[in-house]
């Protein structure tokens, strides 16, 4: 689906945290996360593309968290991919508010106009105290 250069509209949405007792009582009880963003993809091969995001949503805690990140996504079936991303975020609700990069795994289920994406974010020491997966759609842009 990828073309040489594609530019589409995140549109950030949903997470939700495994641990549900501990999510709740930690705070994190916004699982509708609203937020925009944007997308850039170039194709490297049939296999891959590289991608890049930026973008602004409000977090689990409904604090504003900005998040920028780059990554691969190999080409699974013709719709699904699999890849990862370093990203950076910032929010007062991860960190101590102090901005931190991770690698994350990424998934995406890519149509035509429109790519339905995925990313796991593990639990980590005090950064991320939950497990948890986030949702998000991206817009193609004709």
């Amino acid at each position: 689906m990828a073309r040489a250069d594609d530019w589409g509209l995140n549109v950030y949405g949903a997470s939700y945290h495994f641990d549900r007792d501990k999510a709740k009582a930690m705070g994190l009880t916004h699982e509708i996360n609203p937020g925009l963003g944007v997308r850039w993809r170039r194709e490297a091969n049939e296999s891959w593309d590289y991608f890049a995001d930026a973008g602004f949503y409000r977090d689990s805690k409904a604090n504003e968290a900005a998040v920028t990140g780059a990554g691969g996504l190999w080409h699974a079936t013709d719709h699904l991919r699999l890849g990862a991303a370093l990203v950076l975020l910032k929010s007062d609700t991860y960190n101590h508010n102090k901005a931190f990069v991770a690698p994350l795994p990424v998934a995406a289920y890519d149509g035509r106009r429109v790519s339905f994406n995925m990313v796991y974010m593990p639990k980590w020491q005090d950064i991320n105290k939950t497990n948890q997966v986030g949702f998000w759609l991206t817009f193609w842009l004709p």
